[in-house]
Parts: structure tokens; sequence; C-alpha cells
């Protein structure tokens, strides 16, 4: 079913991988640029150059991370605006987006607004052949959703994507006043088993539950798929996705968040600004 956005335009910013001090900075930066109804809601895709851990919001470091090992392999380690468990950004498609709550199909609640807006990505997995379904929809019964995990891939949410009965990348959302941010990771390989390498808690167990687009028989290129996300993401929405760049107000955030918390331990590592 097609969920019906307003208005019939998005803005589509696709940037080459960078660092993850710099996707971050970007990302909160459209997020607070933003200016409700009166802005283009906004789709971004990108990639992570080297690979990088995410924490979620809340984490602390210390707490579920091994970092003598981030620090011997050189792994870097930035903080999301978003909640949720530890993410190793390798071999993937992230998407970002940013809207309006008007901007999109009426919701009942929060959770809902997940639905809505991860519903591109159930019609991109099955256009190409893939039997994907929400973990609501497709987990056994007495299967135990939401549940916080200090790994994002040990648990599954009730709008998390499952192909086969695992979980195909993660999505987290925040909301300001008047705006809704959300990104989300598409797996071209399966990662978790380095990320949990990386974890306190190594338990095997945690990184089994999850799948990649190889391990599925998708082989296309990165760029070929993207294109697809796309018209996916135009398809469902029914809208015209146009392309676009970060302005100058934008760019200018960008460049203060990453000097004044992207690029600094105390928020990456404690959640501290400075």
């Amino acid at each position: 079913m097609t969920d019906k956005t307003s208005p019939a335009g998005w803005r589509l910013i696709v940037t080459p991988p960078v660092t993850g001090a710099e996707n971050m900075a970007i990302d909160e930066a459209l997020l607070r640029s933003f200016s409700g109804p009166a802005s283009l809601p906004v789709l971004r895709l990108y990639g992570w150059d080297p690979p990088t851990l995410s924490l979620g919001r809340f984490q602390q470091a210390a707490e579920v991370l091994d970092l003598d090992r981030c620090r011997t392999t050189s792994v870097p380690v930035v903080r999301r605006i978003t909640g949720g468990g530890v993410i190793y950004h390798g071999d993937e498609i992230t998407y970002s987006l940013v809207c309006a709550p008007e901007q999109i199909s009426p919701v009942s609640s929060v959770k809902d607004s997940f639905r809505v807006l991860t519903g591109f990505l159930l019609t991109f997995y099955r256009s190409l052949g893939l039997d994907a379904a929400y973990a609501v929809d497709a987990s056994p019964e007495g299967t135990r959703l939401g549940e916080r995990t200090p790994f994002c891939f040990a648990g599954k949410e009730s709008f998390d994507i499952l192909v086969n009965g695992k979980k195909i990348g993660g999505n987290a959302q925040r909301r300001l006043k008047g705006a809704i941010f959300q990104h989300g990771s598409i797996p071209l390989l399966n990662r978790a088993v380095d990320g949990l390498g990386y974890m306190r808690d190594k338990t095997p167990d945690h990184a089994a539950g999850v799948v990649s687009l190889a391990e599925c028989a998708v082989s296309d290129t990165r760029e070929t798929l993207m294109a697809r996300l796309e018209t996916e993401f135009s398809g469902h929405f029914a809208v015209e996705l146009l392309r676009s760049r970060l302005s100058e107000e934008e760019q200018r955030t960008c460049g203060e968040l990453l000097a004044g918390r992207y690029r600094s331990d105390l928020w990456n590592l404690e959640g501290v600004d400075r």
C-alpha cells in the first residue's frame, strides 16, 4: 500500500562515503536547519569511510564497547542523535530523512510513524525478490519485540524488517518540535560479527539473527541499488525526488557541529557537549 505524502517533492541529497563524524554532523545539520512544513522534506543517501561504530544517544561507550580494541584497531566511534544500540557501519547504504509530521500520512503513534517511514524499505526489498516483512507480522508467536539491547542487531523492534525471519538493517528516529528525523542502514554485506567483536559482551548469538543483501543472493552494485532505492522511495510515497546539495546554512551548521561536537571524545564517548 502506498503512503501518500505532501508536498509532492522531496530534496534528495546523495553524499559519497565520508567519516562517521562528517556523516553525523551532516544529519544533525539537516535536522537543525529544517523549518517544519515550510521546508521541503529531505532524503539523504550516504556511506561510511572508514568503517565506524555508532553509539545510540544515551549509551556510554565505556559500558558497552571494548575501547582498548577500538583504539588498537583505529576504529572510530561516533554518537548518533537517535537512540538504540551500537551499530558497526561498513558495507552498507545508509539513509536519513527529515520531514514534518504534516508531510507524511496521518499516524496514530510514534511507533506507527516507523511503519509509514520504513514502508519504502519494505517495497525496496520486495522489488529485489526478497520475502520481506515487518517483525510484528513475521515473528513467531511469543517473540519479544522492542527489548532494549546494547548491540543493535541483538534485538528487534515491531517495524524492523525481516527477510526469511532475520533482521536486515536497523532504523532509529528522533523527534523535535515540528520535525521527524529518521535514519537507517541497508547492509550490502553482513558485518554484524565484526561489530560484535568491539562490544564488551561478545555473546555470539547477538549477531546470529541478521542477514545482508549478499546473503540473499543480491549482487547488484551499490550504484544500481541506490538508484533502485530512489525509484522505490519515489513510487511508494508518490513524490518527486529533487536533486539537491547542502545549503549554505546547512554547510555552516555542519562545520560548527564537526568542530564542537562530532570530533570530540567528550561527546562521542560520553554524550557531553563541550
